[in-house]
């Protein structure tokens, strides 16, 4: 028999268990049983893991439970300038909603762009720069229950998409999707890069940041794609 995969994940007193190897789980659950008591709730057909609570609760605490929903987190084609627009007379209140829609990515990847352009401006906040993110709290009004969901049933075949396909390597379909604007900053002409990570059919990984460097051909963006380094 070859190697099997198995991950577990833990949150609080909850377990979840996903392996290929069935005989590997039992004895995982055995051993685990021994120690602990364990009540074993069968086989997982779904999971979801969603902020709703809080995006509601946040919605609420500024008022906004009643506005108008967007149907994207940010206007297309949208220029974001550090000296562009009115100073705001308090930033404390942008700094805040900042920090909140920031723990709202944990399980949000269509805000990660959105989030991570509007937090650039923490020092010296302007009415523009507000405006966004009025937008990205309309957005969330729309889809209060967006979240991740993991399918009980998915692909089973290693494989990473880019400009070319890799081998398969593996028991465990891994896909990787990636892109950039050009000089998308007008401040530093720096390009904002992204990329997401695919186990079988389910996300798992996200970021959406401005690239150290001002790429200066799009091939050389390219290059500073594949150097990005991945989340922590």
């Amino acid at each position: 028999m070859g190697p099997s995969f198995m991950a577990v994940l833990v949150y609080v007193d909850d377990i979840i268990i996903a392996s290929s190897d069935d005989v590997s789980v039992q004895n995982l659950k055995s051993r685990i049983d021994a120690r602990f008591k364990l009540k074993d709730l069968g086989t997982l057909h779904f999971f979801l893991v969603s902020q709703r609570p809080y995006a509601l609760q946040l919605l609420a605490d500024i008022g906004y439970l009643g506005c108008k929903p967007a149907v994207t987190p940010m206007e297309p084609n949208l220029k974001l300038s550090q000296d562009e627009g009115d100073l705001l007379p308090d930033a404390s209140l942008y700094r805040r909603l900042i920090g909140k829609l920031l723990y709202l990515t944990i399980t949000r990847r269509d805000l990660s762009y959105a989030v991570n352009r509007v937090s650039q401006f923490l020092a010296q906040p302007r009415l523009p720069h507000f405006k966004a993110v009025q937008r990205v709290l309309q957005y969330v009004k729309g889809t209060p229950g967006q979240g991740l969901f993991f399918p009980s049933k998915t692909e089973v075949e290693l494989r990473a998409y880019a400009e070319s396909e890799l081998s398969t390597i593996a028991e465990v379909q891994f896909k990787v999707f990636f892109d950039a604007d050009w000089a998308g900053c007008v401040d530093t002409r720096r390009s904002i890069s992204g990329y997401c990570v695919f186990l079988g059919d389910s996300l798992t990984s996200w970021k959406s940041k401005k690239q150290a460097t001002v790429s200066r051909s799009s091939a050389e963006l390219s290059t500073c794609q594949w150097l990005m380094p991945p989340t922590s």
